[in-house]
């Protein structure tokens, strides 16, 4: 996982002000509802892209904004303090833009950088376990184009989506996989759906099955065989960092609503507020403080990236896990806290409590990240499956 691309951002003021012009005028309104009807947050991302934010991490090369992972991680917390769904997109599509700012055709790098496409990775499968490393689906040499058949069991932003960042089974070289770039219309792409489960219903987030579909040669992004190598350095990095800020920005929500149902709420018999309650007082100081060590972690894991340091790769494979966990916790928490209060969907307490559970089974699962960690800090190789 190389820290190389984690330089220094621009001074990006004027686009941070227009994100939170976008958060506070259109993704913050419609996050009940996306969650209530579990629609794409189409609106959202089509403000997102206007404004900028969604070309972030698109280099100045193609107009992009050149931004860093620090800034995409920010941008990631930020959504999902008002939305899950929302930020789950935006960190998907920022996923694959990293994939595909080494590895895509310049075309495709620039439309990005306009904010008039949106990617996903396209990666996890069916009979995988969620093993992503381990792909399934194959790729075979079809005249002068190469036919894809997969399951993928999961696709955030599927049939929304205007790509995939696709994997494979290598065409002819030795190696895992093989990553492409799949256009989501393309013939023989069937997307199941939509969506009706726990947390973040609103991230069109569904299988899609490929049946004999047909991509050119060039469409494949980097070296046939080369696709794992190219995932843990560019997409695996951004994806955890950016779903640890996911798991923070709805840590911080959830302690701002705790906070007010605190000051706001009396008990009358006392003539006091829960606040000058010890025992809500400690427990809000706990929750407060778990959310503040995952920040604490995640600016370090950002620190390692970005000096180069020994332990990046350590820290990178630490750091969703660590925030997914804390996450849970302060969520269960802050439900706990806030009481019947929590259970209304008004105040966005149990709707941030479904979507902080998601971030846990999403691959690589927290018991898999610590299975990583272990052999990382006891010199084993990552995956067995490949031999790496």
């Amino acid at each position: 996982m190389s820290p190389a691309a984690h330089a220094a951002a621009p001074d990006l003021s004027d686009y941070r002000s227009a994100l939170a012009s976008v958060i506070e005028n259109t993704i913050a309104p419609a996050a009940g509802e996306v969650d209530r009807t579990g629609a794409y947050p189409r609106p959202a991302m089509d403000a997102l892209g206007a404004a900028g934010v969604l070309s972030l991490l698109s280099s100045t090369e193609v107009n992009g904004a050149g931004g860093s992972l620090a800034d995409a991680a920010d941008v990631v917390e930020q959504i999902a303090a008002a939305c899950g769904s929302t930020a789950m997109v935006v960190l998907m599509h920022y996923a694959a833009v990293a994939v595909l700012e080494v590895h895509g055709p310049r075309e495709i790098r620039t439309a990005v950088a306009r904010g008039e496409h949106v990617s996903s990775l396209a990666l996890s499968e069916a009979g995988s376990r969620s093993h992503f490393w381990v792909p399934r689906g194959t790729a075979t040499a079809a005249g002068d184009g190469v036919r894809l058949d997969a399951a993928k069991s999961w696709i955030t932003s599927a049939g929304e989506a205007d790509s995939y960042v696709w994997s494979s089974r290598p065409v002819s070289a030795d190696g895992p996989m093989t990553l492409w770039l799949v256009p989501s219309d393309a013939s023989g792409l069937r997307t199941a759906g939509p969506f009706d489960g726990l947390g973040l219903r609103g991230n069109g987030s569904n299988p899609v099955t490929a049946d004999d579909v047909v991509v050119p040669a060039g469409s494949r992004l980097g070296d046939d065989g080369a696709g794992l190598d190219i995932a843990l350095a560019t997409a695996l990095p951004t994806f955890l960092v950016g779903n640890a800020a996911f798991s923070i920005g709805l840590m911080e929500a959830l302690l701002g609503e705790a906070a007010a149902h605190l000051t706001r709420t009396r008990l009358e018999h006392l003539d006091q507020t829960m606040a000058q309650q010890p025992i809500s007082r400690a427990e809000f100081a706990r929750l407060r403080t778990r959310a503040d060590e995952a920040r604490a972690f995640l600016a370090d894991t950002l620190g390692a990236l970005g000096s180069g340091r020994a332990d990046a790769t350590l820290r990178v494979l630490q750091v969703k896990a660590v925030a997914a966990e804390a996450a849970s916790e302060v969520a269960d928490g802050v439900m706990r806290l806030c009481g019947g209060s929590a259970f209304r969907k008004e105040l966005g307490v149990e709707r941030r409590f479904r979507d902080s559970l998601a971030a846990r089974v999403m691959a690589p699962t927290t018991d898999a990240l610590r299975d990583f960690v272990g052999r990382a800090s006891l010199g084993l190789p990552l995956f067995d499956e490949v031999g790496a």
